[in-house]
Formats: C-alpha cells, sequence, structure tokens
C-alpha cells in the first residue's frame, strides 16, 4: 500500500520535517496495517522533532491517530479488516496517510466516537484520565490549578475536574482563551500575561493555595506553581511546552510547604494491555455521556504540520488541532 509519510532526519524547528513516500508491505505476524483518517497534533511531538526527547535519527513523528483496518496479519485476534482503530503510540510514525502497528498497540473505537474527536482526544483524555484519577487521586472539594487551561489537554482537564467537583483555577495568555476556560467549566481564570499567577491563586483561595497544580507548560510556570500549592500539596509537571524543569532543589519543597512533586508519563499508567483498555473505556464513557466535550480549535491538512507544529509553539492554538489525511 502506498503511504506518504513524514520524517525527521536533524532535529530543530518546523522546518526539518520533511515528506516521503513509501510503500507498506502486507502486516507481518502480530501487526496491522491500519489507513488513518485522522491524526493528533500533541506538544510531545514537538519535544521529539526538537530533540528535547531523544529519538534515533531518521525518525517518524507523531504517536496519535484513527483509521480503519485495511489488513490484519497472522497471529492477530481481536481485530478484523474493516475495524475502526485508535491508538496514542508509544512508537512514532503516526503522520503518515497509512501505517503499520503492533496489533497491542491498537484500540476499537466506539461507535458513538468519530475518528475525528478519536484523533483529537485518545492522547490527551487518556492523559487527563491517569493525571486526575489516578495519579493526583483529585476528590470533590478539592482546589487545583490548571496551567494552560485553554489548551488540548487543559480543556479537558478542567471538564473532567469540575465533572467530580474541584474547584478549578486556570491560567490562560489571552481573554479569548479566558472565555474558552471558563466555558469549559473554570470556577475561576487568571490571564497571566497581565497578572501574576500565585498571589491571585492564593486570593482566592485565601491565602491557602490549592491542592494540586497540573503543569503542562514546564520552565515558564514552575515558580508560579511552588507559590501556588497548599501546604503538603502535589505538583504534577507533565509537560514541557516552554522547556524542562531543570535544577529543581529539593530543599525547596520543603521551604514552600513540605510538597509534592511528580513527572508522569503517559505509558507507564498505560503500561500494560489490561491498563489501555480500561483507561481508554473510561475516556469513551465519559465522551459519550456528555461530561467531557472535545474542542477541535482548527484543523489542518496533513503535509501541513509543520505550519500546525509553528502554530502550536506559537500558542495560537485553542484546544485540540487535527491533522486529515
Amino acid at each position: 500500500m502506498h503511504a506518504r509519510v513524514a520524517r525527521i532526519t536533524r532535529t530543530g524547528g518546523p522546518e526539518v520535517i520533511e515528506w516521503v513516500d513509501a510503500e507498506l508491505p502486507a502486516p507481518a505476524a502480530g501487526e496491522v496495517l491500519v489507513a488513518h483518517t485522522a491524526v493528533g497534533l500533541n506538544m510531545i511531538d514537538t519535544y521529539y522533532r526538537r530533540g528535547i526527547y531523544p529519538a534515533a535519527l531518521p525518525s517518524g513523528l507523531g504517536s496519535e491517530a484513527a483509521g480503519r483496518v485495511v489488513a490484519v496479519g497472522p497471529g492477530v485476534s481481536g481485530l478484523a479488516e474493516g475495524d475502526r482503530v485508535t491508538t496514542f503510540g508509544p512508537t512514532l510514525g503516526a503522520y503518515a496517510t497509512a501505517r503499520i502497528y503492533r496489533a497491542e498497540t491498537l484500540l476499537r473505537l466506539p461507535d458513538a466516537i468519530d475518528d475525528v474527536t478519536a484523533a483529537a482526544a485518545t492522547l490527551k483524555g487518556c492523559t487527563a484520565e491517569f493525571l486526575i484519577e489516578r495519579c493526583a487521586c483529585v476528590e470533590a472539594g478539592m482546589p487545583v490549578l490548571v496551567h494552560a487551561a485553554a489548551g488540548g489537554v487543559g480543556l479537558l482537564l478542567v471538564q473532567w475536574l469540575k465533572h467530580i467537583g474541584a474547584e478549578v483555577i486556570g491560567t490562560v495568555s489571552t481573554e479569548a482563551k479566558a472565555r474558552a476556560a471558563l466555558a469549559a467549566g473554570a470556577d475561576h481564570v487568571i490571564n497571566y500575561a497581565t497578572d501574576a499567577v500565585a498571589p491571585a491563586v492564593r486570593d482566592l483561595t485565601g491565602g491557602a493555595g490549592v491542592d494540586v497544580a497540573f503543569d503542562g507548560v514546564g520552565q515558564d510556570t514552575w515558580e508560579a506553581s511552588l507559590d501556588s500549592v497548599a501546604s503538603r500539596g502535589l505538583i504534577v509537571s507533565y509537560g514541557n511546552a516552554s522547556a524542562p524543569v531543570t535544577g529543581v532543589a529539593l530543599g525547596t519543597l520543603s521551604q514552600k510547604g513540605s510538597l509534592f512533586v511528580t513527572r508522569p508519563t503517559l505509558y507507564h499508567y498505560y503500561a500494560d494491555p489490561d491498563e489501555r483498555e480500561a483507561g481508554a473505556a473510561r475516556v469513551w464513557e465519559m465522551i459519550a455521556s456528555g461530561a467531557l466535550s472535545v474542542t477541535v480549535g482548527q484543523t489542518y491538512p496533513l503535509e501541513e504540520v509543520a505550519r500546525a507544529h509553528a502554530e502550536l509553539e506559537a500558542r495560537r492554538t485553542t484546544g485540540s488541532t487535527v491533522l486529515l489525511p
């Protein structure tokens, strides 16, 4: 099967992404050939492109996609030609019109979830699920801070947290993003372009601070997270949208109130097939019930992914971005 495939031979800006033609063979034992109908764009994709996360070069890019099974290799059970599937990795290469996958990395899609929604929400939705329910173990009534609350993961975090009864404070960079975060259910929104985050959080919480801070921005928001969390609170640093957090002095955690910090990774919480199936089922349930509304803020033709990377890194996107083959 013919495919168009994105690759990088060096790390750097969006311009390092190249497109090549490929002929895909019939799937081998344990493999499945999938024709993509929608591909997800995630901040983690830019980390691999920039070299923040290492990848052997040359490399594909992208880990999230939805599509239809074209063929299955010997020994594959539970999947058949014509099945609708989605994936969030972990192997790179989703920026392609078609791809061969290991069967165990694919999730069957229920009828209630369309392909664009799946490409927008598989990785981000599963991220929200594990961060809230299994990493931070947020409970009703907890005050929680969500940085980049109008981003793809941010909007899902806000909705999920409100669904379970948390008090949500979001940070954003523009008034338009503030409106998006409030529409998603945030109780309070801080525009960090005009207001200092930590003092505002302290004012909103009567000086106590939040129990949990979800920080996918990294270096630019690290100090604000430290100063916003209550004594014995938790900082969940799950991304590097600005730059990685480095040089952390453990004594600072003591000085700020015996804080806890974790740097979790999605794949450690979706480490085996049972976890993957259970976590994804929870996401589909949240979407199907209406508790979670997936916002696709923008779409791009798949081969314009370099432009999409530039827009994402400049923080000019809202919600999820989907690439269409």
